[in-house]
């Protein structure tokens, strides 16, 4: 079960809205959702992201609304530039560009959401070691 589904989004759309732009196709909602958390996770690659988004078939084992609030944000954005011109979309556009823009202030470390946990990268192939090796380039000898 992915973080949001298609009922999360009643509370950013309107069912009947919904409807409309989709035709009734719940194969679009599905999509929508799938892109808007494959672009959430582009910016929380440091954070465990088996635990904030679940995995394959299975429920995420944190729950957080404010990142629920930002996955159903774009995934809004994504379904209504199908929309008619009838609706407002300068509304999506803006809460879309804050979702983003939170995501770039997580992803560049100036906020940290509360209880995320990090990757855990100790699994990883890096050199172990208490060295450090530099180096510069020659001194340079200019006379005037």
């Amino acid at each position: 079960m992915p973080i949001i589904t298609a009922t999360d989004l009643a509370t950013n759309i309107y069912a009947e809205v919904l409807t409309q732009i989709t035709r009734s196709d719940s194969t679009i909602v599905d999509k929508a959702i799938n892109a808007a958390i494959q672009e959430t996770k582009m910016y929380l690659s440091r954070f465990d992201l088996f635990q904030l988004f679940g995995v394959r078939g299975g429920a995420p084992s944190f729950q957080d609304e404010y990142l629920k609030s930002m996955v159903k944000d774009i995934a809004c954005w994504h379904l209504l530039r199908l929309s008619n011109p009838g609706i407002d979309l300068n509304t999506y556009r803006t809460a879309y560009q804050d979702a983003i823009a939170s995501l770039k202030n997580i992803m560049a470390g100036q906020a940290q959401p509360q209880g995320w946990n990090y990757a855990n990268t100790e699994s990883e192939t890096a050199q172990k070691g208490d060295s450090i090796n530099w180096s510069s380039n020659p001194k340079r000898e200019n006379f005037y």
